[in-house]
């Protein structure tokens, strides 16, 4: 047997590296953590929807790299000689082909996960070939990219809250609806009816398909606004010569690490199904549970339980069963009743409030005791702690390059940023997953920077 067979230039290894290139394998991983981040920001595990949802980010998001090489091979031909198409080992008639039957493939797979997730799918393809074919060379480029990016980020939240709401109902477990780390009573699927003359219905019934996707909404602007950067820089890489760009996207990257950590995001979290909460530090809430629901459920079943009535006449006896203690005069907790009364105490139901001001000179803690407040309660919080150690990784891994990049705005430099941007989506999606309250999920995603970073070794990231 003759050495070396198979590894000429025509040869079937070399055939497979060729599409690797094309396809850009080594960027691969940075697609899978959208999906989960998705699912985490309305609350759910990963499921069958979620797997689909991956599945059909992979196959557009492979269908992109594709069409874009065969939409550059005549700009390729003169800056990048060396890429598949321009080299003669892939033909142009191949990459399109490729991608319109990747395209397809992904459609079809989103199609599985239900109808709401073929809609974000559909838009995810429309504006991945208005890119490439297009949008790349004008002004609307990098807006266009970050709305891809964004996009895939909510297809993962609408399978996921589509399976869920399909799977809830009776005789239902309503497992799918749980985050990866609730302790304590399982939320359940259907509504807690609260007894007394003024009954309530706590929570509402799972939302499903694009409505359920809305709380996933954030995070898809956080990381629309890391992929914006990342392609204005990318617009540079062939030439260099772009100081301002690279600073520009190293502030973003900053401000957007501030973000995930922002401690008002924190105020609002998100119901084992999907809706919106109030969070408190009152103590009938605390416990490891992060969701509102789950504390609330286990509220009502140490305070209140089956058959007890609980006083809801009004927002003041909503305030009640919430743990809030009630205000002199009548007003509403964490609000005076007059100009100069008592500020709000901490852990009431206005103090987590927007825009609710404190009252009265020297109401509410100061901003030393604000920073003191969150740096304890981030040390006695394991997933707090996670989140920041995942952010620090999202800023090592994208800051340096930046900064060098901008410092001496060479080509070579240029393209590292650009592909320490890529590698710095997985460390954001892990942040933006564990910010959820889903910390194993978050590890997960982070688990696949190993495996980018070993094939980024073989194959270029650009």
């Amino acid at each position: 047997m003759v050495a070396g067979a198979g590894t000429g230039p025509g040869g079937p290894r070399q055939r497979l590296r060729a599409w690797a290139e094309l396809l850009r394998v080594s960027a691969l991983f940075s697609v899978p953590g959208d999906a989960l981040a998705g699912a985490a920001a309305v609350g759910r595990r990963p499921g069958r929807g979620t797997a689909l949802a991956i599945g059909a980010s992979l196959c557009l998001y492979e269908a992109g790299m594709a069409l874009n090489d065969w939409a550059d091979r005549d700009e390729d031909a003169v800056d990048r000689p060396h890429r598949p198409i321009p080299s003669g080992r892939i033909s142009p008639a191949a990459a399109l082909g490729a991608a319109g039957a990747l395209t397809a493939t992904g459609l079809a797979l989103a199609a599985r996960a239900g109808r709401p997730a073929l809609t974000v799918a559909t838009g995810l393809a429309a504006t991945v070939w208005a890119y490439d074919l297009h949008l790349k060379h004008t002004k609307a480029g990098p807006a266009a990219m970050a709305a891809a990016r964004s996009l895939d980020l909510l297809l993962g939240a609408t399978a996921a809250a589509t399976g869920t709401a399909r799977g809830t109902g009776a005789g239902a477990s309503g497992g799918g609806g749980r985050p990866d780390n609730v302790a304590g009573p399982k939320a359940t699927a259907g509504a807690i009816r609260t007894a007394g003359p003024a009954a309530a219905i706590l929570p509402p019934p799972a939302r499903g398909g694009l409505t359920g996707a809305l709380p996933a909404l954030p995070a898809a602007l956080v990381l629309g606004a890391h992929t914006y950067g990342v392609t204005a820089v990318s617009r540079h890489e062939t030439q260099g010569g772009s100081t301002g760009t690279p600073l520009a996207v190293l502030a973003t990257t900053t401000a957007l690490a501030a973000a995930v950590l922002g401690e008002r995001w924190g105020r609002w979290g998100r119901s084992g199904q999907g809706q919106v909460g109030l969070t408190t530090t009152s103590p009938a809430f605390a416990g490891a549970a992060p969701h509102p629901e789950a504390r609330l459920t286990r509220a009502l079943d140490s305070g209140a339980g089956p058959g007890r009535a609980l006083p809801l006449e009004g927002l003041p006896g909503w305030a009640a069963a919430l743990g809030a203690a009630p205000q002199s005069g009548g007003g509403l907790p964490g609000q005076s009743a007059a100009p100069g009364a008592a500020s709000r105490p901490e852990g009431t139901l206005g103090s987590g409030l927007p825009g609710w001001a404190p009252a009265g000179p020297g109401a509410g803690p100061g901003p030393v005791a604000r920073v003191e407040s969150l740096l304890g309660r981030t040390a006695a919080d394991p997933t707090r702690l996670l989140t920041l150690a995942l952010t620090g990784a999202y800023l090592r891994t994208a800051g340096p390059p930046l900064l060098h990049a901008a410092l001496n705005p060479s080509p070579p430099l240029t393209q590292r940023a650009v592909g320490g941007g890529i590698r710095a989506m997985i460390p954001l999606q892990a942040a933006l997953a564990a910010r959820a309250g889903s910390p194993v999920t978050g590890l997960a995603v982070m688990g696949l920077v190993p495996l980018a970073r070993s094939l980024a070794r073989k194959v270029s990231l650009t």
